[in-house]
């Protein structure tokens, strides 16, 4: 029988994913110029699959496209901070209490917790953070609430990575992941939304004060 052969990554998939994990990882900056040129000898590509990754990542939020500035990797801020997080507080509660209620596995989410534990280095932990979340939505039954979360996780991984390089809130974090997993094994869709809602609102809180009692309440009101 003949084996089918693993595809391989086409070169600006490779681009694209080399580029994002500097950006999520802190080794490309928000503000920082992207220049066609130099990320193209970096990668050892022509500059067409470059251009194309960085036009993806502008349609996903990372960087900013200027036709005076060039590219540049998405500046963070309050006002960015709210969009994205207002976003995630109105529909990833929502999409976990679906999950648990339609009894759909976790163990995607107690493996990424394991991951995130056993984590040697900041790039393996901000991954196994991203993984965990997705896994507490993504079987939540609508693939559209799904996909609408899974555009902003990108954005929300940025503003997670620059508040991280200022002030590391790795256990507190990884304390609330725990708690909200055992609401959600034991079967408490409610009390495991509730949990999740206070642990993205008090993170951004916590990273932009300025945006504290803007972001939308668990009861529907800012």
């Amino acid at each position: 029988m003949t084996s089918v052969p693993t595809p391989i990554p086409s070169r600006t998939q490779f681009v694209l994913e080399g580029i994002k994990h500097r950006i999520l990882t802190g080794q490309l900056t928000p503000g920082q110029a992207l220049v066609e040129t130099e990320l193209a000898a970096q990668f050892g590509v022509s500059k067409t699959p470059v251009r194309e990754a960085l036009k993806t990542l502008a349609g996903t939020g990372l960087v900013v496209m200027s036709q005076y500035k060039g590219v540049t990797v998405r500046m963070v801020d309050a006002d960015m901070a709210r969009e994205v997080y207002d976003v995630r507080l109105l529909l990833e509660p929502e999409a976990l209490r679906r999950t648990v209620r339609r009894g759909s596995s976790l163990d995607a989410a107690r493996d990424a917790l394991t991951r995130a534990d056993d984590a040697t280095d900041t790039a393996e932990r901000s991954l196994a953070n991203r993984e965990f979340h997705r896994a507490l939505y993504v079987s939540c039954g609508n693939p559209l609430l799904g996909r609408m979360l899974d555009e902003v996780r990108d954005q929300a991984a940025l503003v997670s990575a620059v508040a991280w390089a200022a002030d590391p809130s790795w256990e507190r974090e990884a304390s609330e992941h725990r708690e909200i997993l055992r609401l959600a094994l034991g079967g408490d869709a409610d009390g495991a939304a509730r949990a999740l809602h206070a642990h993205i609102a008090s993170f951004v809180e916590r990273a932009f004060p300025e945006v504290q009692g803007e972001v939308q309440g668990e009861d529907g009101q800012a």
